[in-house]
């Protein structure tokens, strides 16, 4: 039987604010986050070791001195840069809290060298750690916020950013509408008027992902979403178009290095995890 490795521990939940799609903690000691993409804002703070990642295949780290951004619909991945692997808290933020014209600037440069910006997150953490402070995290949030819109406007235009090709753009959309029962590749060449393997090509250059893993990434994110409301993992993976629960673990466990079933813990945050472990 398949177990997690020794230290690692995942803590996730939905907090009562607007804006704030999911709040993520995790200490991954030696797993590896396949390239897949997010329909939401990471907002990304480490305490402990580093990570680097491949964002749109430009190579990056995230330091305990730093926040990272990174876009919706952008490919990246991720993975320890230290041996001891690494402590992280993230924010997944709706597309609504910030415009679709900074994805470019976030693309270009997802790091922000901003101490006070970090401590703000640190602290917007801690009030989401226990209910009934949903107005303080609502005013947090909002400085945080209008803080990154600065940030990243600061920043000159990105160059030679085109937009994504049609094709790949509507093949994007027709999985994202049928990420439960999904399409056979065949379909959906017939339904865009293209021939399957450059629907293939096209996809993959486009969104650095081929479209079964795109697919398959959707749908973990839409198990996260069931788990975070109270469904039971048996219950998630039908709903989101898994065969069964062990297909659904299997996949689970690639991208987030856990089962389902571990998925969800208190509200702890990762300062305070760290120090009974």
């Amino acid at each position: 039987m398949a177990t997690r490795p020794a230290g690692s521990h995942v803590n996730a939940w939905r907090p009562l604010v607007a804006g704030v799609a999911e709040v993520f903690h995790a200490h991954f000691v030696d797993h590896a986050y396949p390239r897949h993409i997010h329909d939401v804002w990471t907002l990304l703070i480490v305490d402990d070791g580093a990570v680097r990642f491949d964002l749109d295949r430009h190579r990056h780290g995230a330091l305990r001195t730093s926040v990272t951004l990174l876009p919706p619909y952008v490919p990246h991945d991720g993975s320890s840069a230290t041996p001891g692997g690494f402590r992280k808290r993230v924010l997944y933020l709706d597309t609504s809290a910030l415009g679709a014209e900074l994805v470019g600037r976030a693309v270009d440069e997802p790091d922000l060298a901003d101490p006070q910006l970090r401590d703000r997150i640190h602290h917007l953490h801690q009030v989401l750690a226990a209910p009934g402070d949903e107005f303080e995290a609502e005013s947090r949030l909002a400085l945080i916020l209008e803080r990154l819109r600065g940030q990243l406007r600061q920043r000159p235009p990105v160059e030679g950013q085109p937009a994504g090709p049609g094709l790949a753009v509507r093949l994007r959309e027709l999985l994202d509408a049928r990420t439960v029962e999904g399409v056979t590749l065949g379909e959906a060449a017939e339904l865009l008027h293209a021939h399957p393997t450059h629907l293939v090509r096209t996809f993959t250059h486009v969104h650095g992902v081929p479209p079964h893993s795109y697919l398959t990434g959707r749908r973990v994110e839409l198990v996260r979403r069931l788990l975070l409301a109270g469904q039971r993992p048996a219950e998630a993976a039908v709903a989101a178009g898994f065969f069964d629960q062990a297909h659904l673990t299997r996949h689970f466990r690639r991208y987030l290095g856990v089962s389902p079933a571990r998925y969800l813990g208190g509200p702890v945050t990762g300062i305070r995890r760290a120090g009974r472990r």
